[in-house]
């Protein structure tokens, strides 16, 4: 059966399925979708995703929507390589981990991006300043989770492909806006592993195409 994954350049959800599929070598197709088109609003991908979002993933006739789903689906559907532990304990942790990488660490950076980003006429310095030290506290949160070369020790899980792309996303910022962000918003230890991410050669092959 084919297998496509609709992608949107810069989706840090989107990002983590793709780079999922690259882990466990699953032959695919991606489809890039633009938000500023209109793609998603289009009828033919409302009919694949009503909430017209991404990602979606499309094996044969099965369609799987919600980022966090789509990774489970490709764990238990490709199970060789696999990105969640066998242990029980440690397996319950990387779904904590990974929903607060979304829900904590994904709406801090949303709220970041609407304060760097804002026009001139809504621009709020204090309100910037806030954003980022929320984002830095948030990330101060992370750092001791750090167990090895990768989060939960050495070897690389869904956690890692789930947290990197909402860091990657400040990174972005940074270069864009680099009077906004703090050239310290990461710290030491959470810096060498982003590096360690980046370094991957999954992690190059699947970045965001609007970003090279």
């Amino acid at each position: 059966m084919s297998v496509t994954l609709y992608y949107g350049s810069g989706s840090a959800y989107a990002w983590r399925v793709w780079l999922a599929l690259e882990h466990k070598s699953v032959p695919h197709e991606v489809k890039v979708l633009s938000f500023s088109a209109g793609d998603l609003k289009t009828p033919e991908y409302t009919r694949l995703n009503p909430r017209q979002r991404v990602p979606t993933l499309v094996d044969g006739e099965f369609v799987i929507r919600e980022s966090a789903a789509v990774m489970e689906y490709v764990e238990e559907r490709w199970p060789e390589q696999p990105l969640f532990a066998k242990e029980l304990h440690l397996r319950a942790t990387q779904r904590r981990m990974i929903r607060e990488a979304d829900d904590d660490v994904g709406t801090k950076v949303g709220e970041l991006f609407e304060a760097v980003f804002a026009p001139p006429e809504k621009a709020d310095a204090a309100k910037l300043a806030e954003a980022v030290a929320a984002v830095k506290a948030e990330i101060a949160q992370w750092e001791p989770q750090i167990a090895g070369s990768y989060i939960n020790g050495e070897t690389i899980s869904a956690v890692d492909y789930t947290l990197y792309p909402h860091l990657a996303i400040i990174g972005r910022f940074q270069l864009r806006k680099p009077d906004a962000i703090p050239a310290d918003i990461f710290s030491p230890k959470i810096d060498a592993w982003m590096e360690r991410m980046k370094a991957l050669p999954i992690m190059q092959k699947t970045w965001p195409p609007h970003w090279k």
